[in-house]
């Protein structure tokens, strides 16, 4: 038993961040936000990677100003740039910390449009849609797609022939 309660000890912040996410989309939007928050400062600006970042990719979805939300987003970027494939690892099996970029991007891509910083925003676009190949085939990764490419299409980025285009060539009169 003592053995079992030592496995789970390290995801007992991964089980926390997991419970405020349920109530966050539960509805409870303000006190998400306060409880992640109070876990924040228990993990601390230079805790466990894994934890900073999930916590901080799920607090921007929390936040009213779009200012604020970028600055989670940017967090979690950051903690993401220091997590190892070995410690995702430990909490996701097989999954691969480059798996988490198209994701961090695309967040980052939509919090500059909400800020029309439309530069910006097409450039994380253009590292989501690269860093997309290392999503699986499964709903998630065909969910992080579809999202890219909406966004492209409002953004007016890419298409299928790479001419940044979507669509039939446009009649010239």
């Amino acid at each position: 038993m003592a053995n079992g309660q030592e496995q789970a000890a390290p995801d007992a912040v991964m089980t926390r961040i997991g419970q405020v996410v349920m109530l966050h989309h539960a509805g409870d939007r303000e006190e998400a936000r306060h409880r992640f928050l109070q876990l924040w400062a228990e993990i601390g600006g230079d805790g466990d990677p894994l934890h900073r970042c999930t916590l901080a990719h799920y607090m921007a979805d929390t936040q009213d100003d779009p200012a604020d939300e970028l600055a989670w987003d940017l967090r979690a970027l950051t903690a993401a740039e220091e997590l190892t494939d070995d410690r995702l690892g430990e909490h996701q099996g097989t999954l691969a910390v480059r798996a988490l970029y198209p994701s961090l991007h695309l967040n980052l891509a939509a919090d500059y449009v909400k800020l029309g910083r439309s530069g910006a925003a097409r450039t994380h676009l253009r590292h989501a849609r690269r860093a997309a190949g290392a999503l699986a085939d499964d709903s998630y990764g065909d969910g992080v797609r579809a999202a890219i490419g909406r966004l492209e299409l409002r953004l007016g980025e890419g298409s299928p022939d790479g001419d940044g285009r979507w669509g039939p060539p446009r009649q010239r009169p």
